[in-house]
């Protein structure tokens, strides 16, 4: 039985894909960070709304992301998700694709959904920056 993250992923991914970024943040915690590139991390909704709409703009409307591999590892109310994160652009009129080993952790919220607590495509990759 499919774990019910990956349908929350995959809903994320085509709220992106669509550009639907208030459909997006109803995934996000409040409180929730985003890590928008190596040294540039954004918190709390609007700052991740904010940060996917400059993205989008970055790659031209065109990205789309998906995932492959993945793995949950669950504990109550919490989630730790490690997947093979794939982005796809145009970018400069040239194709443009990504393949990276995203971690994300979700929290559980009184309702019983999902949420994103930490988005952070790059994964442990970041060790490589500090």
């Amino acid at each position: 039985m499919e774990h019910e993250i990956k349908g929350v992923i995959r809903e994320c991914d085509l709220a992106i894909k669509q550009e639907d970024f208030d459909a997006l943040m109803d995934y996000y915690c409040e409180d929730a960070i985003l890590v928008v590139k190596p040294g540039r991390i954004a918190r709390g909704k609007q700052e991740i709304k904010d940060a996917f709409i400059k993205i989008s703009q970055y790659f031209h409307n065109s990205l789309v992301p998906t995932q492959g591999e993945m793995l949950i590892l669950e504990a109550g109310d919490t989630a730790l998700v490690l997947s093979q994160t794939l982005l796809d652009a145009e970018q400069n009129e040239q194709g443009f694709s990504m393949d990276r080993r995203a971690t994300y952790v979700f929290k559980k919220n009184s309702q019983g959904k999902w949420l994103c607590a930490i988005d952070n495509s790059y994964g442990t990759d970041l060790i490589n920056t500090l």
